[in-house]
């Protein structure tokens, strides 16, 4: 190789970049850009959410925690995602990474303060990204969470064509001895109440797209169980946030466990919330199945067991109160514009 002055010159002109193993870093800089507005809309006492430093602080005695633990949380939003890539319909999908980990949070009794989310993709479409972080930021707003960082990862080789995956990271908050469930507490009789969900949620969609597969139709088809709606529409209802109604009646101790209704359905999450000795003793009957459900359960020819432990079936989320407190629990949820019901009480095992 000579070593003259042009013709290293004209080596490093042939040499490789970076775009040319299929990462663009100027798109990574766009959607940079593009996300911070986004992020400091999602501002809150405690957090500025601003973006570019390599970590994010918060005071928790701006906050107004005196004696606090930390609570964190992690999650993605599952093949949820493809339907989102096959349809276009990105914007969604933001809200359910927030969802699914601020609502595990919640419960704990811990107030979410921050989130962190992972977008890891084969090559950077900035638009559809700006829409996801959106979609986050929305959010964060829902659930007082100040969006302060995150990570785009371009990795060519390890996704095809415009394929993504998602991962969220929460971080809350919850005073000493104020961690539910308070299972010393719990006994016979106490009340189980629901909080209806907005549908399947972000769970149990390997099964929902065999369903849509064996029916059939096309995500662009109009939806059998809701009006005015396509398939993909109606699916991709993004998954209802808790937070802003529930996190009060914890702080005025009104409830005594609480359960975030996810994967392993109306089965396998209570038990997590419930003292030994104790089961969640439901009554099926309290609650009309959204038709949603009854359209997967009878077009997949699903057993009732086998939707309620894989789907929430109507309810995202359950509270455990003492009897005297299902009345103004009941009538605080109705006015925060939840639709909340008596849904079982807790009995022995």
């Amino acid at each position: 190789m000579s070593d003259t002055p042009e013709a290293q010159e004209a080596a490093l002109k042939n040499g490789l970049t970076y775009a040319d193993a299929g990462v663009d870093i100027d798109a990574g800089e766009q959607l940079v850009d593009a996300i911070k507005p986004l992020a400091k809309s999602t501002r809150r006492p405690g957090a500025e959410a601003s973006l570019g430093g390599f970590g994010a602080l918060f005071d928790l005695k701006a906050a107004g925690f005196e004696d606090p633990l930390i609570v964190t949380t992690t999650d993605g939003v599952g093949t949820k995602l493809k339907i989102a890539i096959e349809t276009g319909r990105h914007d969604g999908v933001g809200v359910d990474l927030v969802a699914m980990c601020v609502n595990d949070l919640l419960a704990q009794g811990a107030e979410p303060l921050m989130f962190l989310d992972y977008y890891a993709t084969g090559k950077l479409d900035v638009d559809a990204a700006r829409r996801v972080v959106a979609g986050i930021a929305e959010g964060c707003r829902q659930s007082g969470s100040a969006l302060v960082g995150g990570e785009t990862a371009e990795m060519p080789g390890m996704y095809s064509g415009g394929d993504y995956d998602l991962a969220g990271f929460s971080v809350g908050a919850v005073e000493r001895g104020k961690v539910l469930p308070y299972l010393d507490q719990q006994k016979p009789g106490d009340v189980i109440i629901g909080l209806a969900s907005s549908g399947p949620h972000s769970n149990g969609y390997s099964l929902i797209r065999k369903v849509v597969e064996k029916s059939g139709l096309a995500w662009g088809d109009d939806a059998p169980f809701a009006k005015d709606q396509t398939l993909a529409q109606a699916l991709m209802e993004p998954t209802r946030i808790y937070v802003k109604p529930v996190l009060p009646l914890m702080k005025a101790g009104l409830v005594k466990g609480a359960a975030h209704i996810t994967g392993g359905g109306l089965i396998e999450n209570p038990p997590r919330c419930i003292a030994e000795g104790l089961e969640a003793g439901f009554d099926w009957d309290a609650w009309p199945m959204p038709a949603v459900f009854q359209w997967l359960g009878e077009t997949g020819g699903i057993s009732d067991h086998e939707m309620r432990r894989t789907f929430n079936c109507g309810v995202g989320f359950i509270l455990i109160v003492a009897p005297e407190n299902v009345e103004p629990v009941l009538a605080a949820l109705l006015n925060a514009g939840e639709t909340a019901f008596v849904c079982g009480q807790l009995q022995a095992a």
